[in-house]
């Protein structure tokens, strides 16, 4: 979890509000609570459309379509002149509709007065602007490449080569290839300046590869704890005093649709293991082939 706290000043001393922004999600999305007039996803529909999960966009699109129609059967109760429509019947003028908006043309109810073909055409424009839009919708999130990485839950400090580094391990879901994966990894604090002005910063962190040609099963990524780390001299203490957390970021290109996916992942203070290692996944099978257990691909043992 990371906290943002606004600075308060009281005469010459500062201090932090009680009431934080919390971001807690591990993929990095951003979760503001008590702030909803800075944010809102209904501002941008076509977003949220996008965004959602299939069972929110498909009763959108449900409680739409049944909406538009019993709107449209409202009018054509008011206007009357449907041919053999039961009079005053809401079910009668609303199938109407829909056999309208969908171009279905039964042919035992049809329009008879000027006014109700006005309707008619209407929905008719209605029902094909609203059809192009639900297949684009639909076809932008079926098209949408998803990024299926896996991120240790945890990451570790152990000694590697003689130095402290910082390791945590990432999975290629799909059984293709992510194509020029990179990584980016950075640390975020708590500081305070010289001038005693609370901060929240970014550092990045070196990795020993940072760059994989083609990612297909596991990567280990690894920073070493050097002087010239933003790490360097930090303790659990520390970090969990500092809010410190490890921000990453894998981006790359689908292989089978050739098109850029990334995924995000956040470890906290009390996620970095200190002087653990990371059980292995590689094994052999009997006759020397080899292999990956995703079994184990969270566990840690003592180095």
């Amino acid at each position: 979890m990371i906290r943002f706290r606004k600075q308060l000043r009281v005469g010459s001393k500062k201090r932090r509000s009680l009431a934080p922004i919390r971001i807690t999600n591990r993929n990095g999305r951003f979760n503001i609570e008590g702030m909803g007039a800075w944010h809102s996803y209904w501002s941008e529909p076509y977003h949220l459309l996008l965004t959602i999960p299939w069972p929110g966009f498909l009763a959108l699109l449900g409680l739409s379509y049944v909406l538009a129609n019993a709107v449209f059967a409202l009018a054509y109760m008011v206007s009357g002149g449907i041919e053999n429509a039961r009079p005053g019947s809401f079910f009668d003028a609303f199938f109407f509709s829909v056999q309208t908006m969908a171009s279905i043309g039964y042919g035992f109810m049809h329009p008879t007065t000027a006014f109700a073909n006005l309707i008619v055409t209407v929905e008719s424009l209605v029902g094909l602007l609203g059809l192009a839009m639900a297949t684009g919708l639909g076809f932008a999130r079926f098209s949408k490449p998803t990024a299926r990485v896996l991120f240790s839950r945890v990451a570790v400090i152990m000694p590697f080569n003689g130095v402290p580094t910082l390791i945590f391990r990432t999975a290629n879901k799909h059984r293709n290839q992510i194509l020029e994966a990179q990584l980016q990894v950075s640390l975020l604090r708590d500081e305070i300046t010289v001038e005693g002005e609370f901060m929240r910063r970014f550092y990045d962190l070196n990795l020993v590869r940072s760059r994989n040609p083609a990612f297909a099963l596991t990567w280990s990524a690894m920073h070493p704890i050097d002087e010239t780390s933003p790490l360097y001299g930090a303790t659990i203490n520390s970090l969990i005093e500092e809010e410190a957390t490890i921000t990453v970021s894998l981006a790359g290109l689908d292989e089978t649709v050739a098109q850029p996916i990334h995924a995000r992942h956040i470890y906290t203070a009390q996620e970095i293991l200190w002087n653990m290692r990371f059980v292995d996944v590689l094994k052999w099978t009997d006759d020397g082939q080899r292999y990956i257990d995703y079994n184990h691909f969270h566990d840690v043992m003592p180095r």
